[in-house]
């Protein structure tokens, strides 16, 4: 590590920014499980169901035409690396429901993350409705590459000095998003069926179940 490295991960360990466990990383990681899937913006699309008052799917085109929002956020991976102050840009659950696209059942309580090739993670819906979590398109001003989750992957971290939100590690933000299923029961996706923490909270190391 070098020194300027060590200087910034003790400055963040201070400001209190730095979870236990974790080390400063000034590279962007590529973690994730099979192949990176084909993009066709003629044939993408996303859905919202479950316990909605309507279903809804948007095309690719439609899709970009939501109201956009951008947040500046520290991600930390459960293999054990944070990055700090990364630039996000994309679609807030939040605002979306607040503005009448998505209109919930007083049943929804889950939500379910589905991705390409029946990839899944899961959320309690309070956590999807923060303001640090968002369906991002656009990383560091420029679209997501494929490799981290172009066209839209789903992203959670910690906004500086907003300790009132729950952050999860990075896992629980899917890669390569196609729907939200909003559900009145818990499903565990992909990662939590193996054995990681379902809730994941980065301060307390919820890395693992046991």
């Amino acid at each position: 590590m070098s020194r300027a490295r060590r200087q910034r991960e003790r400055e963040m360990q201070q400001a209190g920014r730095l979870p236990p466990g974790q080390s400063l990383t000034e590279k962007f990681p590529v973690l994730h499980y099979g192949p990176i899937p084909p993009f066709n913006p003629a044939t993408w699309d996303f859905r919202v169901w479950g316990e909605v008052e309507t279903p809804r799917t948007w095309s690719w085109d439609e899709f970009n035409t939501l109201p956009r929002t951008r947040v500046v956020m520290d991600i930390h991976c459960v293999t054990r690396w944070s990055k700090f102050d990364t630039e996000w840009e994309g679609v807030s659950v939040r605002t979306l429901v607040e503005q009448g696209y998505i209109r919930l059942k007083p049943t929804a309580r889950f939500v379910i993350l589905h991705a390409e090739y029946g990839f899944t993670a899961n959320l309690p819906l309070e956590v999807v409705l923060q303001d640090n979590f968002l369906l991002a398109t656009h990383y560091a001003g420029q679209p997501l590459t494929p490799e981290h989750g172009y066209p839209l992957r789903a992203v959670i971290g910690v906004i500086p000095d907003r300790k009132d939100l729950k952050t999860t590690y990075f896992w629980k933000g899917a890669k390569w998003l196609r729907g939200l299923e909003f559900s009145p029961v818990d499903k565990p996706g992909f990662w939590e069926r193996a054995g990681y923490h379902n809730e994941a909270d980065i301060w307390k190391e919820q890395r693992l179940q046991f």
